[in-house]
């Protein structure tokens, strides 16, 4: 410490003596350690456990996964239709979203660009493409664009065309 007061001014000495001290606590809370009435065996209670009030936090709690599609026998009030009870022998399989929804979207991009997504297809997406673009020449009397991506096996078809797609995947039984 003397060498380092030779080398450097008397404030920067002071701040290094700070630094420069033997482990332990601080020395302003040397004293305050005998301060405190607290018995020494306060800090190792366990706090005790009520097991009747957990049913009220229990309904606060979400469910951990989605319940089984319940069983219809058609359409719902709202309008949900279940999956067949087997998939369709089809060379393409469309899964259900995880609320058991039929994953077909729509989007509007650029402030006009009208677009529907197919999400969820698993198979032959060419098939399904072919399949689709078929349908919709049937029902709009005109072939739509459509695009496919391979890596994320999802469709987009120009227009919103969403009732007419969920409709016809509902009939196919997906």
């Amino acid at each position: 410490m003397a060498a380092l007061r030779r080398a450097y001014p008397a404030v920067l000495c002071g701040a290094l003596r700070v630094y420069i001290r033997a482990p332990g606590p601080p020395a302003s809370a040397v004293g305050l350690r005998f301060v405190s009435n607290a018995a020494p065996d306060d800090h190792t209670r366990v706090p005790l456990e009520s097991t009747e009030e957990y049913k009220f936090v229990e309904r606060l709690i979400p469910p951990s996964r989605v319940p089984a599609a319940p069983a219809h026998a058609g359409r719902s009030p709202s309008g949900w239709t279940p999956p067949a009870d087997t998939p369709p022998p089809l060379p393409y399989m469309v899964r259900r979203s995880r609320m058991h929804n039929i994953p077909v979207y729509t989007d509007m991009t650029h402030g006009s660009r009208r677009t529907t997504l197919v999400r969820k297809v698993e198979g032959d997406i060419w098939a399904l493409e072919k399949d689709i673009k078929q349908h919709l020449k049937e029902v709009m009397g005109m072939e739509p664009l459509t695009q496919v991506n391979e890596v994320s096996m999802t469709l987009k078809v120009k227009g919103h065309v969403e009732s007419e797609l969920k409709e016809w995947l509902a009939s196919k039984g997906f």
